[in-house]
């Protein structure tokens, strides 16, 4: 490559010389020509430009000269570069084959392992096979000689079944069903008696352990009744303090009542008046009102609004004060004061005749019990025991059931949705979800209906047997009512000529449907319709 670019370059050289040599000729020529053709010799001009066109071509030639040389010299340089460039292609390719050549060689020795070894697996596999065939060849021969046992023992079993029935005169279809049946009779017997032992069991040791809860539950718990209602009775020091209340024509009496929101009734009574409101909190704030004038002996409205603020902070505080009481009794914690207060004001709150506040701590102790026994958290049981009342301290206020309000109210001072789905769970009036509001239920059950807990008044008591006995009365075939066990129990005498047991079934379930709409009573009401057909004869 090298010897290729300097020819190259001579060659140039060569030819730029040539060219600055013919270039030099012909313009001597046409000096020469010029000169013959003038009819006398060169003037000094003519040969001063001549020397000028000669220096001028010599200078040309120079430069011609120099290009050419330069032009060799970059090629020169550039054949050097070209062979440099080729001389380092060559040993990279010299290393590429001299690595190819040995992967190559490495491919080849792989290849030459694998096929080894691929004879060796092939051997093997020939060796492995020949053994398979000696093995199949040995399992043909003992199927064989199997088979050949089998109906050796088939036959000897066929002669032994024969010799059987021809003994015991059955044949072997009639002594298997007979086995089949006497099995199967005694497994059904067996098995009726394991599910009447299971079932007797299972019912002796749930009423067992239903009975140890309840029975547990209400001999640890011990707490006083007491009985209030809608009329608080105030004694006087003597009758003249009753002109006093009553003031100038009437003036202080319709002051104390326009202030406190309370009927302020005073009769014939001596030495005492009454307190008359729905609202026992407020008759509670009356009454205080009234004992401070009573003692202070001064009575006018001014002095009646003064003691009424100071009464109506003193029964605030001692709600928070029975709220916190309940609490601290209860082993509770981090409840929202207004829930603390709302509890309190239900301790001068009764439900046929029972204290509500101490309804709702004897449902909690109940609740808590019943949750250490079934192994619950006793804590959130008595919480939603506490509080599932909690709705009647503003059901004068708010419209609703106290189930849904106590739920609100609740919901809103941010108790947990266990506790409020049992607040608004435990009149059945939302579907109950949770084992917590079950135990709810049956704590309030157990604390509203258990002996001397309440007690309702005359009149209303009066008034739900007679209705108890209408509503039985007013269905078609029926000729006696009864309201027993104090209205716990209705006895139904139908017709029997008019009245089927079909319709009997009817009937009672028609009539417990109906009390259910139309009363409210604690617990439960029996009813029972008793059809009875009598055949009288005479023998004379």
């Amino acid at each position: 490559m090298g010897d290729i670019a300097l020819t190259v370059a001579v060659f140039v050289l060569a030819v730029v010389a040539a060219a600055a040599l013919i270039s030099l000729i012909v313009l001597i020529r046409r000096t020469g020509a010029e000169r013959r053709s003038a009819p006398s010799g060169p003037t000094p001009e003519q040969i001063a430009e001549a020397q000028n066109e000669l220096e001028e071509a010599r200078r040309e030639a120079a430069q011609i000269r120099d290009k050419a040389n330069s032009d060799a010299a970059e090629i020169l340089r550039k054949s050097e570069e070209a062979a440099r460039t080729v001389a380092q292609m060559r040993k990279e390719v010299e290393e590429e084959t001299r690595i190819l050549k040995s992967e190559l060689k490495e491919l080849r020795a792989g290849l030459e392992r694998r096929e080894r070894r691929l004879a060796e697996r092939e051997q093997r596999l020939d060796e492995e096979a020949r053994r398979q065939a000696e093995r199949a060849k040995k399992l043909a021969e003992t199927e064989t000689r199997l088979a050949d046992r089998r109906a050796e023992l088939e036959q000897m079993e066929e002669e032994r079944r024969v010799m059987l029935e021809r003994i015991a005169g059955l044949t072997a279809e009639q002594a298997k069903n007979e086995l089949i049946q006497s099995i199967e009779n005694q497994a059904k017997r067996e098995a009726a008696l394991l599910v009447r032992d299971i079932e007797a069991e299972a019912r002796r040791e749930a009423d067992k352990r239903a009975t140890k809860i309840i029975t547990l539950a209400v001999q640890r718990l011990a707490t006083e009744q007491t009985a209030e209602s809608v009329v608080s009775v105030l004694h006087l020091p003597g009758d003249e303090m009753k002109g006093r209340i009553i003031g100038r024509e009437g003036r202080n009496i319709r002051a104390f009542e326009s202030i406190t929101g309370v009927n302020l009734i005073i009769d014939d009574t001596p030495e005492a008046v009454l307190l008359s409101c729905f609202d026992p909190v407020r008759r509670e704030t009356a009454r205080l009102t009234l004992e401070k004038l009573i003692l202070d002996g001064r009575i006018h409205p001014q002095r009646i609004e003064e003691a009424y603020e100071r009464s109506k902070a003193e029964v605030h505080e001692l709600c928070v004060r029975a709220g916190e009481d309940a609490l601290v009794e209860l082993g509770l914690t981090d409840m929202h004061p207004e829930l603390v207060t709302l509890l309190g004001q239900l301790r001068y709150r009764t439900s046929y005749g029972q204290n509500v506040l101490k309804h709702l701590i004897e449902s909690a102790h109940l609740a808590g019990i019943m949750a250490a026994e079934l192994g619950l958290d006793p804590t959130l049981l008595k919480r939603c025991a506490l509080l599932h009342d909690i709705g009647k301290a503003l059901t004068h206020e708010v419209e609703g059931s106290h189930a849904m309000i106590g739920a609100e109210i609740a919901r809103r001072y941010g108790e947990c949705e266990d506790v409020v789905h049992a607040i608004e769970a435990h009149h059945n009036e939302v579907e109950v979800r949770t084992v917590e509001a079950v135990l709810t239920q049956a704590a309030d059950a157990i604390s509203g209906g258990r002996p001397g807990a309440r007690r309702e008044s005359l009149e209303a008591y009066v008034k739900r047997l007679e209705r108890l006995e209408q509503i039985a009365q007013s269905y078609e075939g029926v000729e006696k009512v009864f309201a027993m066990q104090a209205g716990r129990e209705i006895r139904v005498m139908v017709k029997p000529d008019a009245v089927d047991d079909i319709q009997a079934q009817v009937i009672a379930r028609d009539v417990a449907k109906q009390v259910e709409e139309e009363l409210t009573y604690p617990g439960q009401i029996r009813i029972t319709v008793v059809r009875e057909s009598r055949a009288t004869e005479y023998a004379r």
